[in-house]
């Protein structure tokens, strides 16, 4: 009994230490799947909303520029790896694309704490019309391809 107990003890812990083993992790895109916009609007359907909400959609449509601009020069969709692009995969090269992600990260969450407290002042005309204006900026980026 007790030979048994310490056999299925140690076959338990073998499937946990080869389930749990160092797997190679996949390239990460050099732009997010979440940086997407779900939905454009007409001028029409953003004079219906209120502040608080197009202000919300103003700090969406930053974050999504932010995010996607810098790197147009390889990709502008989610998906494109340092792989598929043939710049090599490693250390240096993860590490400063990390680093790259972090600053990103601290500049929109600095970013979004200024529009907190001050796009509440703003002109909703003006609001309205800079929506417009990001959202012309990211569907451009679908013609990108035309350019080259």
């Amino acid at each position: 009994m007790k030979l048994k107990v310490i056999l299925l003890s140690f076959s338990l812990f073998l499937v946990t230490g080869i389930s749990f083993a160092q797997k190679k992790k996949a390239p990460k895109s050099i732009i997010s799947e979440k940086v997407v916009i779900k939905k454009y609007h007409n001028a029409e359907d953003l004079s219906r909303l209120q502040k608080g909400d197009l202000i919300g959609l103003y700090s969406e449509r930053i974050q999504v520029l932010i995010k996607t601009l810098p790197y147009v020069a390889f990709a502008t969709k989610p998906g494109i790896t340092m792989s598929s692009l043939g710049i090599p995969n490693n250390n240096d090269n993860k590490k400063a694309l990390e680093n790259q992600f972090e600053s990103t990260d601290t500049f929109l969450e600095d970013t979004n704490d200024f529009h907190s407290e001050y796009l509440p002042y703003s002109d909703t005309d003006k609001l309205i019309a800079a929506i417009l204006y990001y959202e012309e900026i990211m569907k451009s980026l679908h013609q990108y391809g035309d350019f080259r």
